[in-house]
C-alpha cells in the first residue's frame, strides 16, 4: 500500500483512499507517468509536541502536525484542523488533496495541511490562545508567506488564525499578514472568505445539475455536516429554491418532506448551540439519513462518511463533496456504476483556497477587492475549473474525480519534471 514505514496498514484509512486515488490516474499521465511516485510521498511531515499549562497550573502535552506534500507550484496552502481524531496519517492524505485542489483550480501553491490532536471545546479561550501560539512558534521555521501558507478548517476559525499570524509576526520582528489566509477582515482578511468554501460547493452544484438536467427548484437537498461549510451550502441552495430535507451533524439527523427551514434552523443553531431539538423537523435515527430519497447529497463533514454499503443503497443523483475525502474508493466505483455523479472534492470544496489565494495576493498588495468582485472572481475561477473537468472525463470516459486528477496531476508532475532533482 505504501513504502511509508509509519502509515498504517488501514485500507480505509486517508493516506490509503489517497493512493488509492493516486494508482487510478496513473494511466492517463502518459511520458509523466514515471514521475507519479513523487505523489506518493510527502516532501516534510513535521511532528510536534505542545506542552500546555491549563488555567488550574498543570501541564498537558498535545501533539501537532504539520505536512506538506509538495510545494513544486508554489508555497504550501492548507488548514489547521483541532480535533480529537487528528493523525499524522489524516494530515498527510489532507496536504495531498490541497497539492491536487490547487493544481486543478491552477492556483500558484502545493498542498500541506496541519492540525492538533485537542478537543477545542474543552479548552478555555485562554488555554486555546495558548495551545495555538506555541503550535504555531514549533512549526514557524517551516511556515511562511512564501513558505507554506494556514488557513483554518475543522475546529478553528478566524481568531486563531488571528493569533497564528501575531505570534509568526512577533517571531519574525515585523507584521507578516501573508503569513496565514481566512483572518478578521480588519488584520488583512478578504471580504468572502467566511462564506468562500460553501459557495463553491452551490457553484459548482448548480453547473453540474445543470448538465445532468436537475432544475435545482425542484431539487431536493440532504446534507451531511451543518458547520460553516454545510450550513453556508444550505443557505445557497435554499434561496434558490430548493428543499432542504435532510440535515445531519454530530448531534442529530433531521428530516423534513417539505423542506426544513433553513434560516430557523440556523437561528435555533445560534440560540442554542446545537441543531438537536429544533422542532420544526422530524428526528432521525443517523443511519436513516443515508437510506432517504433525495435529489442531491451533500457530505460536509469529516472524510470516509460514504462506503460500499451506503454507496449502494443511495437514492440520489448528484453528490457534492464539501468535505474532504467523504468518498471511499469502493464506493466510488459503485456510485458510477449506479450513474450517480460525484463532484470530487478538489475541485467541488476549492472555494476556499481560492478566496485564501485572493487573500494572499490583496496581502502582498495592500490593495483589497469588494466582496462582489471576489465573488465574481470566484465563480468565473470554478466554472471554468468545472468546465475543463467534465470534458476531461467525457474525452477520457472517466469519473470527474479521475479527470481532476488528470488535469491536476499533469500539472503537478511538469512543474516536478522541469524542476528536476537538486542536487
Amino acid at each position: 500500500m505504501s513504502a511509508l514505514s509509519y502509515v498504517s496498514q488501514d485500507k480505509d484509512s486517508a493516506w490509503a483512499t489517497w493512493l488509492s486515488q493516486v494508482d487510478r490516474v496513473v494511466p492517463y499521465l502518459g511520458d509523466l507517468a514515471p514521475w507519479a511516485d513523487t505523489l506518493r510521498h510527502t516532501k516534510r511531515a513535521l511532528i510536534v509536541d505542545i506542552p500546555l499549562e491549563m488555567d488550574d497550573g498543570t501541564i498537558r502535552h498535545f501533539e501537532g502536525y504539520r505536512v506538506q506534500h509538495n510545494l513544486s507550484r508554489g508555497p504550501g496552502k492548507g488548514g489547521v484542523r483541532f480535533h480529537p481524531d487528528v493523525t499524522l496519517e489524516e494530515v498527510m492524505a489532507l496536504s495531498a488533496w490541497m497539492t491536487v485542489k490547487s493544481a486543478v483550480l491552477n492556483l500558484p501553491f502545493g498542498g500541506a495541511k496541519g492540525g492538533i490532536r485537542v478537543n477545542p471545546r474543552e479548552l478555555s479561550a485562554k488555554e486555546l490562545e495558548r495551545l495555538t501560539r506555541r503550535y504555531t512558534s514549533e512549526i514557524g521555521n517551516i511556515i511562511g508567506p512564501q513558505q507554506d501558507i494556514p488557513a483554518p478548517d475543522v475546529g478553528t476559525n478566524a481568531q486563531i488564525m488571528a493569533w497564528m499570524m501575531d505570534t509568526y509576526s512577533m517571531n519574525v520582528g515585523a507584521t507578516t499578514t501573508g503569513v496565514v489566509t481566512g483572518k478578521p477582515i480588519h488584520l488583512g482578511g478578504s471580504l468572502g472568505r467566511v462564506k468562500a468554501t460553501g459557495r463553491g460547493v452551490y457553484i459548482t452544484g448548480i453547473a453540474a445539475a445543470q448538465r445532468i438536467g436537475l432544475e435545482i427548484h425542484d431539487c431536493s437537498v440532504a446534507v451531511q455536516g451543518f458547520g460553516n461549510v454545510g450550513s453556508v451550502s444550505a443557505a445557497l441552495f435554499y434561496e434558490a429554491g430548493a428543499r432542504i430535507v435532510a440535515i445531519q451533524d454530530h448531534s442529530a439527523t433531521l428530516w423534513c418532506e417539505s423542506g426544513i427551514d433553513i434560516p430557523a434552523l440556523t437561528e435555533w443553531q445560534r440560540e442554542n448551540g446545537t441543531i438537536a431539538g429544533f422542532r420544526q423537523a422530524e428526528t432521525l435515527r443517523s443511519d436513516d439519513f443515508w437510506l432517504k430519497a433525495y435529489d442531491i447529497l451533500i457530505p460536509a463533514a469529516l472524510e470516509g462518511q460514504i462506503n460500499a454499503e451506503r454507496a449502494r443503497n443511495l437514492n440520489c443523483r448528484l453528490v457534492l463533496e464539501g468535505a474532504n475525502g467523504p468518498t471511499l474508493p469502493a464506493a466510488d466505483d459503485l456510485l458510477r456504476q449506479r450513474n450517480i455523479t460525484v463532484v470530487p472534492d478538489v475541485i467541488c470544496n476549492a472555494g476556499g483556497v481560492t478566496v485564501s489565494y485572493f487573500e494572499w495576493v490583496q496581502d502582498f498588495s495592500s490593495f483589497y477587492w469588494s466582496e462582489s468582485e471576489i465573488n465574481q472572481r470566484l465563480d468565473r475561477i470554478m466554472n471554468d475549473a468545472l468546465r475543463d473537468v467534465w470534458l476531461q472525463a467525457e474525452k477520457l470516459n472517466v469519473t470527474l474525480r479521475t479527470a481532476a486528477y488528470a488535469i491536476a496531476c499533469e500539472r503537478i508532475l511538469i512543474a516536478r519534471k522541469e524542476r528536476g532533482l537538486y542536487p
